[in-house]
C-alpha cells in the first residue's frame, strides 16, 4: 500500500473520559501518528474543501460532529476496527485537492477499507471517481439529493455541475446513476428526459415517502453512496441553507443503514455540509453510527454464493419470450434479478449480470409485464 499519511492533517481532540463501550474509546486516531491499517475496516475523513460550490462566500467550516461520534455507544457486532485518518489538506488548487482524495480512496478501496467521507462541496466526487478511474473499475453511483446536478456542460463544472463533466470522461466508467429524493421543482424537464435516455434510475421523494423500499435496490446496487447534506429538511437540522422539504432525520440515518449493510458499497460521502450547528453536527454522528452499524452487520450474500443459500424462481413473459431468473438469498431475505449480456459476435458463451432488485419485481413478472430495471439494464450492458 501507497504511504497516504501525507496527504493528512492531524486532529485534536478534547480531553474526555470513555467508557469502554463508547466510540471515543476504541476508535484508531490520527492525532499525530497516522495510524497503521488493516483490511476491513471503516475510516472516517474530513475534507474541508469548498472552492467548488459557487454560492459559498466562507471556505472555512467548523464542525464538532466527531465529538458528538465519539460520544456514541458501539453496536453489538462492532468487532472490526474504526479509523478516523483526519483532514485531507487542501491543496493550492482545487485540482489538487481532488487528485489526494483520489490516491486516497484508491489505496483505501484496494485494502478494503472503507472510506467515509465528511464535509465539503459536492464536486469532490469527481476526485473520488478519479480512484475507480484509475482502478480502471466500473463504478454504479447512487446519489442521495433533491437535484441532478447535471448542470450546462459549457460551464466549468461545480458542486451543482458535477455529473455532466464526469459522464464526459473517456474511458467513462460510470456504469450507473440512481438519484434518491429528487424533488421535481429543482430539476429542468431536459435533465430528467437525460436521465431516462441513459437509463439512469430515479426514485423521487414523494415514492419514498409512500414506500422506502423502492430505494433498497439502488442502494444495495452502488459503489459510491453519495449524500447531498441539503436533501435533508431544513427544519430537521435548524438550517437556512437547506430545503423546506427532504428527508426527515431518522429516514437519512435509514439511507445510511441501508448503504451500510450493502455488500457491494465501498465508499460513503456526505458533502454539502456548510451551516453546521450541534443538532447538525449530531444529525452526522448518527448517520456515521448507522452506515457502520449496517457495515458491520453484512450478511455476505453478494455476489452469489452457494446456490443452497438462494430460491431460484423463474418467469417466462408471454410478450417478447422473454426469460428471466429471479433469486431469493435464505440469508437476508433479499432478491436479485439476472439480466443476459447482449449477444455479440465472437462470443460464445452466455454470460449474466446480477443486479439487485425488490418483490416488486418478481411480481410485476409474474404479471407478464417486463421489469423497467431488467430493461434499463440490459441497455445500458448493450452500450459497454
Amino acid at each position: 500500500m501507497s504511504d497516504i499519511s501525507m496527504y493528512f492533517s492531524s486532529i485534536v481532540l478534547n480531553s474526555y473520559n470513555y467508557n469502554d463501550d463508547q466510540i471515543g474509546s476504541f476508535i484508531k486516531s490520527n492525532t499525530g501518528e497516522f495510524p497503521e491499517l488493516e483490511p476491513d475496516a471503516i475510516a472516517l475523513i474530513y475534507v474541508p474543501e469548498f472552492r467548488g460550490d459557487a454560492k459559498k462566500e466562507n471556505s472555512q467550516v467548523l464542525s464538532d460532529f466527531r465529538a458528538s461520534f465519539y460520544q456514541l455507544y458501539k453496536g453489538k457486532k462492532w468487532t472490526k476496527k474504526i479509523y478516523d485518518l483526519g483532514q485531507i489538506k487542501p491543496g493550492q488548487e482545487l485540482k489538487d485537492t481532488y487528485f489526494a482524495l483520489s490516491k486516497v480512496v484508491e489505496e483505501l478501496v484496494k485494502l478494503r477499507v472503507i472510506p467515509i467521507i465528511i464535509g465539503g462541496s459536492q464536486d469532490l466526487i469527481l476526485g473520488i471517481y478519479g480512484a475507480y478511474e484509475r482502478l480502471e473499475q466500473l463504478v454504479n453511483i447512487c446519489s442521495i439529493d433533491y437535484a441532478l446536478d447535471l448542470g450546462d456542460p459549457e460551464r466549468e463544472s461545480d458542486s451543482e455541475s458535477y455529473l455532466t463533466p464526469l459522464m464526459l470522461k473517456r474511458p467513462c466508467y460510470l456504469f450507473n446513476h440512481a438519484n434518491v429524493g429528487l424533488q421535481i421543482p429543482y430539476v429542468r424537464s431536459k435533465d430528467v428526459k437525460l436521465f431516462e435516455q441513459l437509463f439512469f434510475d430515479i426514485c423521487r421523494l414523494g415514492e419514498y415517502n409512500s414506500d422506502f423500499r423502492v430505494a433498497e435496490p439502488h442502494l444495495r446496487n452502488a459503489d459510491l453512496i453519495n449524500i447531498d447534506f441539503k436533501a435533508v429538511k431544513a427544519s430537521e437540522v435548524f438550517s437556512h441553507k437547506a430545503n423546506p422539504n427532504g428527508f426527515y432525520s431518522e429516514q437519512i440515518c435509514q439511507i445510511a443503514r441501508y448503504a451500510g449493510i450493502s455488500d457491494k458499497v465501498n465508499c460513503l460521502g456526505i458533502f454539502n455540509y456548510i451551516d453546521t450547528n450541534e443538532i447538525s453536527d449530531q444529525l452526522i454522528a448518527n448517520m456515521i453510527w448507522y452506515f457502520s452499524d449496517g457495515y458491520f452487520s453484512r450478511w455476505g450474500d453478494f455476489p452469489m454464493g452457494s446456490k443452497s443459500d438462494y430460491k431460484k424462481f423463474t418467469v417466462v413473459l408471454e410478450e417478447g419470450n422473454y426469460t428471466i431468473v429471479f433469486f431469493k438469498s435464505h440469508k437476508s431475505d433479499r432478491w436479485w434479478m439476472e439480466v443476459p449480456y447482449p449477444p455479440r459476435e465472437g462470443k460464445r458463451y452466455e454470460r449474466h449480470h446480477l443486479v439487485p432488485c425488490n418483490k416488486f419485481d418478481y411480481d410485476r413478472a409474474m404479471k407478464n409485464e417486463m421489469p423497467d430495471l431488467w430493461w434499463k439494464t440490459y441497455q445500458k450492458l448493450s452500450s459497454h
